[in-house]
């Protein structure tokens, strides 16, 4: 019967569905979990602080961004063309500015060559400073000559030392033939004399005119130069050939010695071969000079200019004239008063 006392309506066995074991494990371990958790503890702040990961290196931790190949090649191009531009304006500044210091050197060189022009003291010859004849003249070939002339105005020089050393062996040539024969005396008196004229006129009137004529391009001192140093070949082949009577030991005289005595014809013939040199050499200069006379734009225009120039401004010449002038004026008023 109680079977019958039971309900049949109410579940034999009364089961709860939230008192299953897997449910209650898990909400017992959350809930004491939870109430374990404190975000605000000593404990939970440190281990959080330990493992803050800063802005920078989060940034830093972003994948890189591959850039093609093309891209690369013309950055590089870029940067080897900017490279190459940036070096050569350096060359350039570094050429420009050595250029600048040349011609302020020049400029500096100018100014006080242009200065001291009229302070210069002259050193030519070069004599002892306690011999009572004083230099003469001023010459520096590296101050006063141009690079590009100053071998040729060198050449002239020589020439001319030559020439002298030649005039001096002549005297010795002219005195060992008056020896041999009295009657040549007048060959000796007139070495003497060639030697003592022609070595300072030559300095004078065709080697000082070439030098200033390098030294300040002056077609007026071009054209001296050659009409003097045209004669001056010419006596210089007229040396060389030695015409008896002259003073000139040459090529006749010196063969024409030859049978009476040997060893004076010897000496003469050496002073012969001088002079030959001596008209080799002129002749060679003189065509080098005239090349160079080409090259630095002379004419006989210029050459009337600075004639005319120098005639004008020489004091000299303005205080003879200034004299003729008045002599002429008197002279032509006393005659009126005579009148």
């Amino acid at each position: 019967m109680s079977g019958y006392d039971s309900n049949p309506y109410v579940d034999p066995v009364d089961v709860n569905p939230f008192q299953d074991a897997s449910v209650t494990q898990v909400t017992s371990g959350a809930t004491e979990s939870m109430g374990e958790f404190n975000p605000f503890s000593a404990t939970e702040m440190g281990n959080n602080s330990d493992t803050t990961i800063p802005i920078s290196a989060a940034a830093s931790s972003q994948p890189a961004i591959l850039q093609t190949s093309s891209e690369q090649s013309a950055r590089a191009a870029a940067t080897a063309g900017q490279a190459n531009l940036i070096k050569q304006q350096e060359e350039l500044e570094k050429k420009a500015a050595e250029l600048e210091r040349k011609e302020q050197e020049l400029r500096n060189q100018s100014a006080a060559s242009a200065s001291n022009l009229g302070t210069k003291e002259n050193n030519w010859p070069p004599l002892p400073k306690f011999f009572p004849v004083k230099p003469c003249f001023y010459q520096d070939f590296e101050q006063d000559i141009p690079e590009e002339y100053r071998r040729i105005c060198k050449r002239m020089y020589y020439l001319w030392m030559f020439h002298s050393a030649t005039l001096f062996l002549n005297v010795l040539a002219c005195l060992a033939y008056f020896t041999v024969d009295p009657a040549r005396g007048v060959d000796f008196g007139l070495s003497i004399l060639w030697f003592i004229l022609f070595t300072p006129v030559s300095f004078i009137c065709w080697y000082r005119p070439v030098y200033k004529a390098f030294r300040s391009d002056s077609s007026f001192s071009f054209f001296f130069f050659f009409f003097v140093f045209f004669f001056q070949v010419a006596v210089y082949v007229i040396q060389t050939v030695g015409i008896p009577s002259w003073g000139n030991s040459g090529w006749i005289v010196s063969i024409s010695v030859i049978g009476s005595n040997l060893a004076v014809a010897v000496v003469m013939m050496v002073v012969a071969g001088f002079f030959t040199v001596n008209s080799v050499l002129a002749i060679f200069l003189l065509k080098m000079v005239h090349s160079k006379y080409r090259r630095t734009g002379a004419s006989f225009t210029k050459a009337q200019q600075e004639f005319s120039h120098g005639v004008l401004t020489n004091r000299t010449v303005q205080t003879a004239a200034t004299s003729a002038a008045t002599s002429a004026a008197q002279g032509a008023f006393g005659r009126n008063q005579a009148n």
